[in-house]
């Protein structure tokens, strides 16, 4: 009588191609990682990100006794340039909106802010100050107040020797202004940028005297870098939202 032939052994472990697909997977995580590592993260878009996911699975968590984020100033910024009427001569907005990685900035232009030379506020840019202490003191965020300059020489001025004295003094008005209005002192920065961080400038450009003179090539260029620049600082605080964020995002993909 014939012997019924025995199955093959099964081989034990897992197959084979297993061990390929893990390392396929192992090394396309290491290049999200390093991407992730050489990019430059804005973390108010991100917050607005966390924002918006909060909202959309019905939570909107509070930081600090209701403190209003990053992301959340951001659209309060926009929605006060949008009702703003532009310069009849040049058609723009005397102040913009940016977010960088260092906060979020309103940009006001040096035709409602102050005259040639002179660190005295003009009334033009009172009504926009003034909006903006209650964000400033509903946030948690330190505000920085730049002043900026163009690359012309002063004239023989006892008081401002150069841009730096005269930059500096700007944001110096605009932060005795803000404590004038009522915001806490504690909260405010002052410091002066000369000529030496033109508008506009790419991140990614190492600004040069070339490119302090490329972009002071015109009256147009040198108004729009005549400007006080009044930043809500990224805090730890923002850091550990956008964290949140991130790993909000990974768990849903």
């Amino acid at each position: 009588m014939a012997k019924k032939s025995e199955p093959p052994p099964k081989e034990e472990g897992l197959p084979g191609w297993f061990a390929t697909f893990a390392d396929m997977m192992t090394l396309l995580m290491a290049f999200f990682v390093l991407l992730l590592s050489i990019s430059t993260i804005d973390p108010v878009k991100l917050q607005q990100m966390a924002d918006s996911m909060g909202k959309s699975v019905g939570k909107d968590k509070k930081i600090d006794n209701a403190a209003m984020t990053l992301g959340a100033i951001k659209n309060k910024l926009d929605e006060m340039v949008e009702e703003m009427n532009p310069d009849p001569k040049t058609g723009e907005k005397p102040v913009e909106v940016k977010s960088t990685t260092k906060g979020v900035t309103l940009e006001v232009s040096s035709d409602i802010s102050f005259g040639s030379g002179s660190a005295n506020l003009k009334m033009g840019i009172v009504p926009t100050l003034d909006k903006l202490v209650p964000l400033i003191n509903k946030s948690y965020n330190m505000v920085a107040i730049e002043g900026h300059t163009d690359n012309e020489p002063l004239p023989e001025n006892e008081n401002y020797p150069s841009n730096w004295e005269l930059s500096g003094a700007r944001a110096a008005a605009v932060v005795r202004k803000f404590i004038d209005l009522g915001v806490d002192p504690k909260r405010l920065e002052a410091v002066g940028y000369a000529q030496y961080i033109p508008r506009n400038v790419p991140t990614d450009v190492l600004i040069d005297d070339e490119v302090i003179k490329q972009y002071n090539a015109t009256k147009e260029l040198k108004d729009r870098n005549r400007r006080v620049a009044i930043t809500f600082k990224a805090t730890s605080i923002d850091q550990q939202e956008m964290r949140r964020a991130e790993q909000t995002a990974l768990a849903e993909e």
